[in-house]
C-alpha cells in the first residue's frame, strides 16, 4: 500500500497535461479494513479529479469485496467519481452502485462472449447449448442492440460451433449493450428515488431465487 502511495505522489508531480487528461488515485489495502481506510484517506487528500478502488475482484468472495467497498467509500469525496476497477457482472454493478460506486471497467462481457455466453434479463445463457440450435429468436427479446436486431440465436450458435470469430463479436456487442442499458436504468431509477426497488426486482429475476446481500442506499449522483 505504501509503495502505491509513493508512486501516486510521484505521478502527481510528473503529470503536466491536467487540462486534457484526468488521473485518478487508486485505493489499495487488500482485505484489511484499516488499510483500506488509511489508503482512502491518503488518496482522497491528494485531490485528484476522481478516485479509484483497486485490488478487488481478484479471487475474494463477493461479501469480502462489498465489505472493503463499504470501508472505503465513506472516505472518498462524494462529489468526485468513485471508480471500481475490474468489476463488471450485472449483479456486481447493482450491489456496488448501492454502496456508492459510480464507474466500472471490466473484460468480463467480452471474456464470457468468447465462450458463447450472453446475458438476458433472466440470467446467463450459453449458445453452445443444443436447445439454441434451431432457435430463431434474438439473444434477448426486445433488445435494441445491432446483434439482436439482425441475427438469431441459431445463426450465432452456428458461427460459434464453426469457430467463426464473427460469432464472438456479435455476442460481445450484445453483452456490452446489456451493461450500458443496465447502467442507464440504474441512473434513471436513482434520479427517481426508486433504485432500491429496481435493484431488488432486477436481481430477483436475473439470479432467480439466489440469496441477495443487503446494500445501502446510493447517493443521489451515483
Amino acid at each position: 500500500m505504501n509503495r502505491t502511495h509513493n508512486w501516486l505522489v510521484k505521478c502527481k508531480k510528473a503529470h503536466k497535461n491536467t487540462k486534457k487528461q484526468a488521473i485518478f488515485g487508486i485505493v489499495q489495502g487488500g482485505l484489511y479494513k484499516d488499510l483500506r481506510e488509511e489508503s482512502a484517506k491518503f488518496v482522497n487528500q491528494l485531490n485528484f479529479p476522481g478516485n479509484a478502488i483497486g485490488g478487488l475482484s481478484v479471487g475474494e468472495s463477493k461479501g469480502e469485496m462489498q465489505k472493503m467497498i463499504e470501508a472505503t467509500v465513506p472516505h472518498l469525496d462524494e462529489n468526485k467519481p468513485r471508480y471500481l476497477m475490474g468489476v463488471g457482472t450485472p449483479e456486481d454493478l447493482l450491489e456496488c452502485v448501492d454502496r456508492g460506486i459510480d464507474m466500472f471497467d471490466c473484460v468480463h462481457p467480452t471474456r464470457i462472449a468468447r465462450h458463447g455466453t450472453f446475458w438476458t434479463l433472466d440470467g446467463r445463457e450459453n449458445l453452445k447449448n443444443k436447445k439454441f440450435e434451431l432457435d430463431k429468436n434474438p439473444l434477448q427479446p426486445k433488445c435494441q442492440c445491432e446483434t439482436c436486431k439482425t441475427y438469431s440465436r441459431s445463426y450465432i450458435r452456428h458461427l460459434i460451433t464453426e469457430q467463426e470469430i464473427l460469432g464472438l463479436k456479435l455476442i460481445t456487442v450484445h453483452n456490452l449493450h446489456f451493461l450500458l442499458e443496465l447502467m442507464s436504468k440504474i441512473q434513471t431509477n436513482i434520479e427517481k428515488g426508486t433504485f432500491k426497488k429496481f435493484k431488488n426486482s432486477f436481481l430477483k429475476k436475473f439470479l432467480k431465487n439466489a440469496s441477495l446481500p443487503r446494500g445501502r442506499n446510493p447517493k443521489k449522483n451515483s
